[in-house]
């Protein structure tokens, strides 16, 4: 099912099940800038990631002396029981509570919406979750959507690259082959606030960013004034990712990681876990915004 939504500027398609924004189309050029799903490349668009980001141990984690399971970026994404709750003409809202089928994996209660708010050409992606249980809960949540890369038939994905709002001494935090933290990195920019594309870039898997200065990155080309920024003010983490095949790049802001390779697997050690109290509310928000 398609849920859409859209305003004087921009038309957006959300889709179910998992609430993965799945379309973004300009009214003013009809320029769509989403990644259409192609199920033999990479099947998703943007999956909302939560209770996790990335893999778990063995797919495991610790708590309270139990053991439970979780899939890589946690049960959220592709997920039937995150309905549409709320709809506007520049609006749409999902949500999920905590249930007997949760609780097996993840012994905590919550409340989980996300809203696509649309204002003017900019999308306004909005988190928000409640802990309605009686102790702590222990969560993290990030974005992945994918992008069009290139947008016109006359581009290359090579034409195409990261422009930083700050200069950026960074490197990457490098995976194992089973998806979690090495403890090793490996330098992307050195000063420069340009990071050009291409499919070989993403040959180790994702590009893991955890102290970048900028707060937006702006995805341009070499032959257009067209472009798409990502602003990320409520997310510590950033991670840059794509299908060594794939004409699409995801921007995917990020409030954890996945394990380390050493990780003891408790879940209140893991790196970039957040508290949140008893009857608490928790908010975080990233923007996009269709520049023409």
């Amino acid at each position: 099912m398609i849920h859409y939504a859209k305003n004087s500027e921009l038309e957006i398609a959300v889709r179910q099940p998992g609430a993965e924004l799945s379309s973004i189309k300009s009214l003013k050029t009809g320029i769509e800038y989403m990644w259409g799903m192609d199920p033999s490349i990479w099947n998703s668009t943007a999956p909302i990631l939560f209770p996790i980001v990335g893999c778990l141990k063995d797919n495991n984690y610790l708590w309270k002396g139990e053991k439970y399971s979780l899939t890589r970026h946690g049960f959220i994404r592709e997920n039937p029981q995150l309905l549409l709750t709320g709809i506007t003409a520049g609006s749409l809202t999902f949500g999920m509570n905590s249930n007997k089928e949760t609780h097996k994996i993840y012994p905590f209660d919550f409340d989980f919406s996300i809203q696509f708010l649309l204002e003017g050409t900019k999308i306004k992606v909005n988190h928000k979750v409640v802990n309605t249980g009686n102790s702590e809960l222990y969560f993290s949540l990030g974005g992945h959507p994918a992008f069009r890369c290139p947008v016109h038939a006359d581009e290359k994905y090579e034409d195409y690259y990261l422009e930083f709002d700050q200069p950026e001494q960074v490197s990457t935090w490098l995976l194992t082959g089973d998806g979690l933290l090495s403890g090793q990195t490996e330098p992307v920019l050195k000063g420069s606030n340009i990071l050009p594309l291409s499919h070989e870039l993403f040959s180790k898997d994702a590009l893991i960013f955890k102290d970048l200065k900028s707060k937006k990155v702006t995805l341009r080309n070499k032959k257009s004034t067209q472009a798409l920024s990502f602003s990320f003010e409520d997310f510590p983490y950033l991670g840059v990712w794509a299908k060594t095949n794939g004409n699409f790049v995801c921007i995917e802001p990020w409030l954890g990681v996945a394990d380390s390779w050493n990780t003891d697997q408790l879940l209140e050690h893991k790196e970039g876990i957040l508290q949140l109290a008893a009857g608490e509310v928790f908010e975080a928000s990233y923007v996009i915004e269709i520049q023409e």
